[in-house]
């Protein structure tokens, strides 16, 4: 993970259904990419981050969404960055070729959105993050590249929503705050 230069940075998701097994020959060109396509990731400027399966190179081998469905998850200093890795470099060609191996998905399959510089957001994290975006559509709280909101927007965001939650809870539980500890 790269020291962080900026106060918040951008998270991505994204979900890809097989067609296939990992394992079957017609998405071997796929499996062959992955280790050079996460090299230059990892090299990439702006990277932060990314999913790794303990003691494995990559992400394919962990299925929270589904037996059929792998994921990716990283973070980026800037979207910027973010969008230079995934558009113009070497992951394009994975891009191109998707259909080849992933189904095409008929609700949002990839979900952005800004955490704390230094933060690692977990998988389950994340795929709340896509749920939310699915049901409620773009927000400061979960969006995408043609939707996206500055960093800035999304702190306030978070900000007001953290507020309305402590002031929903104090309304709806004022017995709990004046209560003593039980011993």
């Amino acid at each position: 993970m790269t020291a962080p230069r900026h106060a918040a940075h951008l998270a991505q998701l994204n979900v890809a259904t097989l067609r296939y097994p990992l394992d079957d020959p017609r998405v071997a060109p796929f499996v062959d990419m992955l280790d050079p396509v996460n090299a230059a990731a990892d090299g990439a400027p702006g990277f932060v981050w990314r999913l790794v399966e303990d003691g494995a190179a990559d992400a394919t081998g962990l299925r929270p969404a589904g037996e059929d469905v792998i994921v990716n998850l990283s973070v980026w200093e800037t979207q910027e960055a973010l969008w230079d890795f995934a558009y113009r470099s070497g992951h394009l060609e994975v891009m191109r070729r998707r259909r080849e191996w992933f189904a095409r998905h008929v609700e949002a399959h990839m979900v952005l959105w800004w955490v704390p510089a230094g933060h690692l957001p977990t998988v389950g994290e994340a795929m709340e993050r896509l749920a939310d975006l699915r049901a409620n559509g773009p927000s400061p709280r979960a969006f995408t590249f043609a939707s996206a909101f500055a960093s800035a927007s999304a702190s306030a965001y978070s900000e007001a929503e953290a507020y309305s939650e402590a002031e929903a809870y104090s309304e709806a539980a004022p017995h709990l705050q004046a209560a003593p500890p039980t011993v």
